[in-house]
């Protein structure tokens, strides 16, 4: 299994993820052409794409769906609330109705050798959800948009070998900052986002000795940098109630506009 962020940010999200036999992307936040330049650093041509997943219907996740999906004609996976939201968004376009396939939370289905695992997430969407992606006993997940988290959520994340985690604010900058209250609140609140610090308690209860990689993503611009989630994070595992110290964590930062690097596992 690979995992890669194409982009990751409040303002675009695009991953990938795959196999040498299977090719998906988990969200088209970015323009059809930042996705183009970011399959091809991976040698992958937009029509050997295999499926879209959506996680919810918010720009910054589905801001490139419309000509990416008119361009390569990829089927576009996602729930029955996500798929009805996408369909009623005006900026997108026309999309052919047969390129939009349902998937329920809790209901695994199959994408040529990679098995799909929607779970239910707490975000202001209509029926969002994250994904985990297992392949020749290798799994891979992607995690942001959380609000919260709980046992479910824990659940899900369990036995992972590499994961996109969400690290979206710090809680003094947000407060601090110049966003509007209502907006504060709604960040903050429980179908917001996670911030730095409950992204490193929910990587305390889901670090395992082969975990090979976790990469924070879904970064605020306003409300934090990269420097600040990587060592909260860190300080984070090193106080939590597990075995590691947070210098054994093999952890990265995704970029708003490069991609990472490529994780194998």
């Amino acid at each position: 299994m690979r995992l890669c962020s194409i982009a990751s940010g409040s303002s675009g999200n695009c991953i990938y993820t795959g196999t040498d036999h299977t090719h998906l992307l988990i969200d088209t936040g970015i323009s059809k052409k930042r996705i183009e330049e970011g399959l091809h650093d991976l040698e992958i041509k937009g029509e050997e794409i295999d499926g879209i997943l959506i996680t919810h219907e918010h720009s910054d996740h589905i801001q490139g769906l419309g000509v990416f999906s008119r361009k390569y004609e990829v089927p576009i996976y996602g729930t029955p609330g996500t798929l009805n939201a996408v369909k009623k968004s005006k900026s997108l376009g026309k999309i052919l109705p047969e390129l939009f396939r349902e998937i329920h939370t809790d209901e695994p289905f199959t994408l040529g050798d990679v098995q799909v695992e929607p779970f239910a997430i707490s975000h202001d969407a209509a029926e969002p959800c994250g994904y985990r992606m297992r392949a020749d006993g290798k799994s891979v997940a992607v995690a942001t948009d959380l609000g919260i988290y709980d046992d479910y959520i824990i659940e899900h994340l369990k036995d992972v070998n590499a994961i996109l985690l969400e690290a979206n604010h710090d809680i003094h900058m947000l407060e601090v900052g110049p966003y509007p209250y209502p907006l504060k609140q709604r960040v903050m609140g429980n179908k917001g986002h996670l911030s730095n610090e409950l992204s490193g308690r929910l990587l305390c209860d889901i670090l395992h000795d082969n975990l090979k990689s976790v990469m924070l993503g879904h970064l605020s611009k306003e409300n934090n940098y990269a420097e600040l989630a990587y060592e909260t994070v860190k300080l984070e595992v090193t106080l939590g109630d597990n075995p590691y110290k947070g210098d054994e964590i093999p952890l990265a930062v995704a970029k708003r506009d490069h991609r990472s690097d490529i994780i194998t596992v």
